[in-house]
């Protein structure tokens, strides 16, 4: 039985905040954690991605924070008291936005500071003061070792995805910026897996932690339809475009591990007729917002991503997602699917599988602890895109079958009227159609006159080619010999 926000001990701004989001009954991430965190306890939270992780540790922070509220203008009593730190900049981003709609009707202030982008503005709102800091690992650093980002007085901070951080090398700036914070805080770790390295950093910053687990870690959504489908290289795109007409999908996420085979694949399906976005590390981040805007708005049908896009994004109604490569890290996986099958909802997870996968898929099969079944996908058969020469200079479209100057000359009687004779095609001679054949030669047959003409005479030995010597008038004679 879950049990209702209403029941929460929440002052009156929030409950009004989350009332006008929609949210009635706690996940059971939030029913747990929030109690706890309600406390002031260390929390070590693992849920499965799509549960409610920001709202579980968002809103006991604000309810703890509004002692600290206050109208004032001057930016020292708006010091920074919670810092939120995540992996990526389109996670900080989306955290920020929820963080602001649950402190719409307080006093509290917050603002988000990332990496991609101009460091002015993320100044100049921090001199006005902020009560909770959301940030990505380096540009803190940059902030703090400009000065702009004060952070002695924090008394909560949270590592959330604090796994995918560790992933991508950011261990060494957590080091530092938890050697910054104060040594009496709460600390919050949230993250969908845990491994040994989590329980590690864990041990050395965290203080007695109540462990939540609301479900086995590296475990996935069991609303979520998986299917492996063996194939080659070659038909990955034409899968992809099969599975999306049999199941009548809308969007989808499609998963690829490198940045240039990201960018290749949605110029590739764009030109096979789908409406794509990419969003990779070498974009900028304007356009990764941009990517993702368009994508939530459904102005495109497919996004196009690295894994940069697989921790955390909260985009609602995905019904599905493919993995057109199998991810080098198996945990990766739980959170590419992750993206569909959001909150109880249903989603469809699609891998596609090629004969070079088998290492990747047996290390997926550890993680998950089961025996994946490999299927064959049947295709439909389909005309080929574009245009294809019939070898006699025309061009036929593979769409409706016809030839060029068919519908050239269909042009040209609408034109010229229909009634107009047209020439008439030359006979075919025979001839030219019969393979070709020597003629033996005739046994009366007199040479050719080139045959015929005399060659010259050539002394023994000498080739005829060669020119014989000119006789030439001496200017002076030779002395003759006295007697």
């Amino acid at each position: 039985m879950t049990q209702p926000y209403s029941s929460l001990a929440l002052a009156e701004p929030l409950k009004r905040a989350v009332a006008e989001m929609g949210y009635e009954n706690m996940t059971p991430i939030q029913e747990q954690a929030i109690p706890v965190v309600l406390a002031g306890q260390d929390v070590m939270g693992a849920a499965q991605t799509g549960t409610g992780k920001t709202a579980a540790f968002s809103l006991p922070l604000l309810q703890r924070l509004l002692k600290h509220e206050t109208a004032s203008v001057s930016p020292a009593r708006h010091p920074v008291r919670a810092l939120v730190l995540l992996p990526t900049r389109e996670l900080a981003d989306q955290v920020a936005q929820q963080i602001k709609l649950y402190a719409k009707y307080t006093q509290l202030r917050s603002a988000v500071v990332f990496g991609g982008m101009d460091m002015k503005p993320q100044v100049a709102e921090l001199r006005k003061g902020v009560e909770v800091l959301v940030a990505t690992p380096g540009r803190l650093l940059d902030h703090i070792e400009a000065k702009t980002a004060v952070l002695n007085q924090v008394e909560y901070v949270v590592l959330d995805e604090a796994d995918r951080m560790l992933d991508i090398g950011f261990l060494p700036d957590l080091q530092r910026i938890l050697n910054y914070l104060p040594k009496q805080r709460t600390t919050l770790l949230f993250s969908a897996t845990f491994s040994p390295e989590i329980k590690r950093l864990a041990a050395s910053y965290l203080q007695d932690p109540v462990l939540i687990e609301v479900a086995r870690p590296n475990a996935t959504a069991s609303t979520v339809e998986q299917h492996f489908y063996l194939l080659d290289d070659d038909d990955k795109r034409r899968a992809i475009r099969q599975v999306l007409k049999d199941k009548e999908l809308r969007q989808a996420f499609v998963f690829c591990n490198s940045k240039l085979g990201t960018a290749r694949l949605a110029r590739a399906l764009e030109r096979d007729g789908l409406k794509t976005t990419a969003l990779h590390g070498d974009k900028s981040q304007d356009e990764r917002l941009k990517s993702l805007e368009a994508f939530k708005k459904g102005e495109v049908d497919l996004l196009v991503a690295t894994d940069v896009a697989a921790r955390g994004l909260d985009i609602k109604d995905v019904p599905a997602v493919f993995n057109y490569d199998v991810p080098f890290n198996p945990e990766d996986y739980v959170h590419r699917i992750g993206r569909t099958g959001r909150a109880g909802a249903s989603g469809l997870a699609v891998t596609l599988v090629t004969k070079g996968d088998q290492r990747l898929m047996g290390e997926l099969e550890k993680l998950l602890k089961t025996k994946i079944e490999v299927e064959h996908l049947e295709f439909e058969e389909e005309r080929p895109r574009g245009r294809q020469n019939d070898g006699r200079r025309r061009y036929r479209d593979e769409e409706t079958g016809d030839a060029r100057d068919d519908a050239r000359r269909e042009r040209s009687d609408r034109r010229h009227g229909s009634d107009r004779p047209r020439p008439t095609a030359a006979p075919a001679d025979p001839f030219f159609n019969q393979p070709y054949e020597a003629a033996a030669p005739a046994e009366d047959a007199t040479p050719p006159a080139w045959e015929r003409q005399a060659r010259p005479t050539t002394r023994s030995g000498v080739s005829a080619n060669i020119k014989p010597k000119v006789k030439v008038a001496a200017l002076f004679k030779a002395p003759q010999a006295t007697p």
